[in-house]
């Protein structure tokens, strides 16, 4: 079996602890508060800073996806070590980072014409990408071919979801990625949107009043889902995302363990840069997918 290296675009928010155990190789989005300078996320600012911006400064932040040429930079590396390709973009309906790595592919396939270069769309965001992401690290870990894993990935991908809640409709709303959204509008008396991710799509699902009612209810929607659906917890691997409450992380995967019997082994995936600019400071959520030799 030829080897192949696992590539994704940033917005995944895989810790590093993950990304190194796994070796993942992630390719950089970019963050705006001016449009004019941009850095890098994870390279030239932190999570930390830019939530602290983006909460101090009151500003509205932007992102631009990672070029053609930042994708074939990172994928000739592999190439020019006889590595194959895989690599698991955000969704082509939230960014045009998915069409930057097939573009990226089509070209360097004419300089490596005997290389398979790999390009999934998640139809996922944040942490419901990321462990989409570690099921093909597991998938190659367990000796499968990479047109295998392609195969069993297309399977798997309609599963994920994540079930989450922000402070504020605000940021969606500057961003255009409001959506269907757009029903659960309005930040009148302390009401908290709740929202379920699903092959690409923003659900809406409620409002409640208050953080800790929206905690709750955030845990509820997945013990529906797996009602509804007659599923069966043990069959699906589970991650906390999670921008900066801690402490409601906490909460939340504390709820998640009683129900599904088990500890995370994760630890909490924090919102990075790329959805954070559009769901601001308290988004946090429960993530899941099924796992690859459950399907």
């Amino acid at each position: 079996m030829k080897a192949y290296q696992i590539f994704s675009d940033s917005s995944c928010d895989l810790p590093d602890s993950l990304l190194k155990e796994h070796d993942i190789k992630l390719i950089p989005f970019y963050v705006s508060f001016d449009q004019d300078t941009y850095y890098k996320e994870n390279i030239d600012i932190t999570n930390e800073a830019f939530y602290e911006r983006l909460t101090e400064k009151n500003v509205f932040a932007t992102t631009s996806l990672p070029s053609v040429h930042d994708y074939m930079n990172e994928f000739k590396q592999a190439l020019k070590n006889g590595l194959d390709i895989i690599c698991l973009c955000l969704t082509h309906k939230f960014s045009g980072s998915y069409q930057s790595a097939v573009n990226a592919k089509q070209i360097l396939e004419e300089q490596y014409p005997d290389t398979n270069i790999q390009i999934i769309d998640s139809i996922q965001a944040t942490a419901g990408q990321g462990i989409l992401l570690l099921q093909i690290a597991y998938m190659r870990e367990a000796g499968l071919t990479l047109d295998k894993v392609v195969e069993k990935l297309h399977k798997i991908k309609p599963t994920a979801r994540i079930m989450f809640t922000v402070d504020t409709l605000e940021y969606l709303t500057k961003g255009r990625r409001i959506g269907k959204v757009i029903s659960l509008a309005g930040n009148m008396l302390d009401l908290k949107p709740l929202i379920q991710l699903k092959e690409a799509e923003l659900i809406p699902y409620s409002n409640v009043r208050g953080r800790k009612k929206s905690l709750e209810k955030v845990f509820s929607m997945v013990e529906e889902y797996f009602r509804e659906f007659n599923e069966k917890p043990e069959d699906y691997d589970f991650c906390i995302a999670n921008a900066t409450t801690i402490e409601d992380a906490q909460l939340l995967q504390n709820l998640l363990e009683n129900y599904i019997g088990r500890k995370i082994a994760y630890p909490i995936f924090q919102i990075g840069v790329t959805i954070g600019a559009y769901i601001g400071s308290g988004g946090i959520g429960i993530c899941f997918v099924k796992k690859y030799d459950r399907i």
